[in-house]
C-alpha cells in the first residue's frame, strides 16, 4: 500500500533573499519535493515573485491571525526572522500553531556561524562549543536552543543551518565594485567564509526532501559554508579583476571607519568546516569558492 502524504507546503517566517531564492528553486518541475505551495511573511507584504507565494504580514510583536491561517497544512517551516533579546519571535507567538500541525515534518532555522565567536583563525565544526562574542550571536544561540527544545518537546524535526556571509546576484563584491562602494579593508590574518545564495537554496531543498522521506533524525546542525575561507580584500580584488576595473586601494583595519556590525564581523576570525553538510546531505556545492561564485555572477551580467 502506498503511504499517503499530505500535499507539500512550505511556510517561511521571513520571506526575504534566501527564502525567495528557495521558492524559485522549488517551483522548478525537477524539484526534489515535487509540486509545492508556498506561503511566507514580510513586515509589509510587497511582492510574491519569483514564484506564486501567499505573503502575509508578521511584525513579530504579537500573534498574527493571518499567519495562523496561512500555516494550515504546512509540511515544512523555514525561519529567518532575526531574533531579539528574548529569542525567536516566530516561536514566541506561534509555537502553539506549529505544535498543533499534524502535517509538519520539518523545521529549518537559519542561524549564523557567529555563534562560535572568535576562533583565532582555527577550524570550527558543528561540534565546536558555541561562544558568541556579540549580542547578535548570543541571540542566535538562544533561538537555536529554543528551537531544539521545541523539537524535543513536540517531537518535531528541527535542523539548524549556520550561515556565514551570504552573497549572490545583486548582493556581492561584483555589485559593490560596480557601484563604487567596495573597500579593501586589510586586517592581517583575517579570513571569512561565504556562501552563495543558490547553494543555500540547494541545501534547504535537499534537507526538506530528506525529512519528507522520513530518513533523518529529529535534530541536526549544519555549517552551510563554502570551501574557501579567504581574506575579504582578496575577494574585492578578484571582483575588480573580473570587471576589468582598477583594484580599490588597501585600507588598514585600524584606519577604517566601520559600523558596529562590520566591527563585530572583523572581531571574529574562523574557518568553518562544511564536512558534516556534505557527508550527511550528499551536497556538492555549485559555488564551492568565491572565485566560482563571483565568476558566475559576472557571466550573468552579460
Amino acid at each position: 500500500m502506498t503511504e499517503h502524504r499530505p500535499p507539500t507546503k512550505l511556510f517561511c517566517f521571513g520571506f526575504g533573499y534566501c527564502a525567495c531564492t528557495l521558492a524559485a528553486r522549488l517551483a522548478r518541475p525537477e524539484s526534489e519535493l515535487g509540486p509545492i505551495t508556498i506561503a511566507g511573511t514580510q513586515r509589509t507584504p510587497a511582492h510574491t515573485e519569483p514564484a506564486p507565494v501567499q505573503v502575509v504580514p508578521f511584525e513579530g510583536t504579537s500573534r498574527a491571525a493571518p499567519v495562523t491561517a496561512a500555516l494550515a497544512g504546512a509540511t515544512h517551516v523555514l525561519l529567518s526572522v532575526p531574533p531579539d533579546a528574548s529569542g525567536d519571535p516566530a516561536l514566541r507567538w506561534h509555537a502553539a500553531d506549529l505544535a498543533a500541525l499534524p502535517s509538519l515534518v520539518w523545521i529549518g532555522y537559519l542561524s549564523t556561524i557567529g555563534v562560535y565567536g572568535d576562533a583565532g583563525g582555527a577550524v570550527v565544526t558543528e561540534q565546536t562549543p558555541t561562544n558568541p562574542s556579540s549580542d547578535r550571536g548570543r541571540r542566535r544561540v538562544l533561538a537555536e536552543d529554543q528551537w531544539r527544545q521545541f523539537g524535543q518537546t513536540h517531537q518535531k524535526r528541527v535542523e539548524i543551518f549556520r550561515l556565514p556571509g551570504i552573497y549572490g546576484p545583486g548582493r556581492s563584491a561584483i555589485d559593490t565594485v560596480r557601484n563604487g562602494t567596495a573597500r579593501r579593508i586589510v586586517k592581517p590574518g583575517q579570513v571569512f567564509n561565504r556562501i552563495h545564495v543558490t547553494d543555500i537554496a540547494a541545501v534547504l531543498e535537499r534537507a526538506m526532501a530528506r525529512a519528507q522521506a522520513n530518513v533523518s533524525a529529529l535534530f541536526d546542525i549544519f555549517n552551510v559554508t563554502d570551501d574557501e575561507p579567504a581574506p575579504p580584500q582578496d575577494v574585492i580584488a578578484y571582483a575588480a579583476g573580473l570587471l576589468s576595473v582598477p583594484v580599490p586601494p588597501e585600507i588598514p583595519f585600524d584606519a577604517a571607519t566601520l559600523s558596529p556590525m562590520a566591527q563585530s564581523f572583523y572581531a571574529e576570525n574562523k574557518r568553518a568546516s562544511n564536512a558534516h553538510l556534505k557527508a550527511t546531505l550528499g551536497i556538492t556545492l555549485t559555488y564551492p569558492t568565491y572565485h566560482a561564485g563571483l565568476a558566475g555572477i559576472r557571466r550573468n551580467l552579460g
